[in-house]
């Protein structure tokens, strides 16, 4: 029985994880759960699967769940240190991290610190601090086990390798809602327009990241990590029906793709059963009704997130945390109204541009990045969020 922490439970990648957990009740279970403030679906979620723990960041929530909970023996931490003490609890085998931001990174490092094997769907830990959880991870003899269905499909593509030398790795991308816009096109679309992605559903963050192209740039950078390759040898490709997940080019020319219906259950599971492919609660490709598979470039012009997120991982050091803050700040206001779509490209360009890169960050001096670039966004753009 493999034993599963999911950090972030109420979100779209955690409800999902949930689903597989419950697909595979005879093979795996829900130990501990965490959330932010969703206690009303975290209490529903504990009880189901009757958790040990759960942790909720938000401690005026815990109070009110600690309270809905007192019939059960289910015990509720809150804040920072009850994230921390779900991820390092004896009783979990491995931690989903599901949660969405920079907040993810602490309790991450601390599930490593504990020899917890990781299923990594929390981008932002790669990106700041890669050079920390890689070489941890390592130490400890830990797996980290991609969720992300790109990083997933090239995790699978790699399986058998032996001595062979990759070529290239091939990051596929939907292209977003706004494929072939351009930008004057995008001067006055709104959230809501953002947020209609058109193949996947994900929370609003990545939505948003996703029709910017910033979410590919940060994939970038969560590939080098991941996979020890060099930025050059990593290549997006636009797929915009989303059924080739991602694909490693091999050095005599075979390219190995992955393909699969867009579904984020079935990444989420192979990270919860590796190496073994269960059946998954998607429904499968009927390729009676794929007639054809498109290809295209990425417009960097257009939707220059992902040139500005390679730029920062060649630049290192500090500048992909700052890239990272600037872009979380933007995305936020942007879905409240406060700026246009285009003026996310500004914010993280001018944050960017007064950056003073730190060659090899602690984790505090990676939130101080972030806590200086918050502060001077509050600044100028006023406190919206």
């Amino acid at each position: 029985m493999k034993r599963i922490a999911v950090l972030g439970s109420t979100g779209s990648i955690g409800t999902q994880s949930l689903d597989v957990i419950r697909m595979h009740s005879d093979s795996m279970c829900a130990v501990a759960i965490a959330c932010g403030s969703r206690i009303d679906l975290a209490e529903k979620q504990a009880r189901e699967f009757g958790v040990k723990l759960v942790a909720v960041y938000d401690e005026a929530a815990a109070f009110v769940l600690k309270i809905k909970l007192a019939d059960t023996d289910i015990r509720v931490v809150s804040g920072m240190d009850g994230l921390i003490e779900m991820c390092r609890m004896p009783e979990a085998d491995i931690v989903v991290t599901a949660i969405v931001g920079m907040i993810g990174i602490r309790p991450t490092i601390a599930a490593i610190e504990a020899g917890k094997d990781i299923a990594l769907a929390n981008k932002e830990t790669c990106v700041t601090a890669g050079h920390i959880i890689i070489p941890l991870a390592r130490e400890k003899g830990v797996q980290i086990l991609p969720v992300d269905s790109e990083h997933s499909a090239i995790f699978q593509a790699l399986q058998g390798r032996a001595d062979s030398k990759i070529r290239r790795i091939l990051l596929t991308a939907s292209g977003g809602p706004f494929r072939g816009r351009k930008k004057e096109e995008l001067m006055y679309v709104t959230a809501k327009e953002a947020l209609a992605h058109p193949t996947w559903s994900m929370g609003p963050k990545i939505t948003i990241d996703s029709a910017t192209m910033v979410n590919k740039g940060l994939e970038v950078i969560e590939a080098k990590w991941l996979f020890d390759v060099p930025v050059d040898k990593i290549e997006v490709v636009i797929q915009p029906q989303s059924i080739i997940h991602s694909a490693v080019e091999y050095e005599d020319g075979s390219v190995i793709a992955q393909m699969g219906p867009s579904d984020m259950r079935i990444a989420i599971q192979y990270a919860l059963t590796y190496p073994t492919h269960l059946p998954s609660p998607a429904t499968p490709l009927d390729f009676k009704m794929l007639k054809g598979l498109e290809f295209d470039v990425p417009d960097n012009e257009t939707f220059p997130g992902l040139p500005m997120a390679v730029n920062a991982v060649r630049t290192g050091g500090s500048m992909p945390t700052a890239f990272n803050a600037a872009n979380e700040w933007a995305n936020a206001i942007f879905r409240q109204g406060e700026i246009s779509f285009m003026q996310i490209f500004d914010i993280i360009a001018e944050n960017m541009a007064r950056h003073k890169v730190i060659p090899s960050p602690t984790v505090d001096e990676i939130f101080a990045v972030q806590d200086e670039i918050d502060a001077y966004c509050m600044e100028k753009y006023g406190n919206v969020l």
